[in-house]
């Protein structure tokens, strides 16, 4: 961590707003960009961003001072943002009696014939589950155990979104490539 963010965040703890607003001030575009990939609304977004740091401001005598300031905010952001969606009625379902088909989690390749925003979009038309899922997974780099904690699902469910979401994508975007 950065001599700086250190300085900021000690000043924060001891309730300097003036540290807090600098700590806001250099994570608040990068918090956004990820609120803005669970919520669809700018405002929504947007809110979900401030109840984030909010709680990230009120719980900092929980940050431990060894870790990435970022990281701990980021997970913040991503559970208010997840807090949000179940409020919006969001039920994840346990799969836990199903039986399971382990895929290669790596296995991500898609034709060169299909554009980054396809694939965006495509994953923007999955089911909610299945979509926070693929976030946490491809876009924040969270494995599987990782997941299961922020989503509050067992291990075996988040493989099986995982996997549900790949073939739900791959059948997407052959619609997206060949228009049928």
């Amino acid at each position: 961590m950065s001599k700086e963010i250190n300085f900021l965040v000690i000043e924060s703890k001891n309730g300097n707003q003036k540290a807090q607003l600098k700590l806001y001030d250099l994570h608040c575009n990068a918090m956004f960009a990820i609120s803005c990939r669970y919520l669809k609304n700018d405002e929504e977004a947007k809110d979900a961003m401030q109840d984030g740091f909010l709680k990230a401001f009120l719980n900092l005598e929980n940050y431990a001072d060894d870790t990435n300031f970022s990281s701990w905010l980021k997970v913040i952001i991503i559970n208010t943002c997840i807090d949000f969606l179940k409020k919006k009625k969001l039920e994840t379902i346990s799969l836990e009696t199903y039986p399971l088909e382990i895929s290669n989690d790596d296995d991500w390749n898609f034709s060169s014939k299909i554009s980054k925003q396809q694939i965006i979009e495509a994953i923007e038309k999955l089911d909610l589950k299945y979509q926070l899922v693929v976030k946490l997974f491809l876009m924040e780099g969270y494995d599987h155990q990782e997941i299961s904690e922020i989503l509050q699902i067992p291990v075996k469910t988040s493989r099986t979104h995982l996997r549900r979401a790949k073939l739900a994508l791959r059948n997407l975007l052959k619609v997206a490539k060949y228009g049928t």
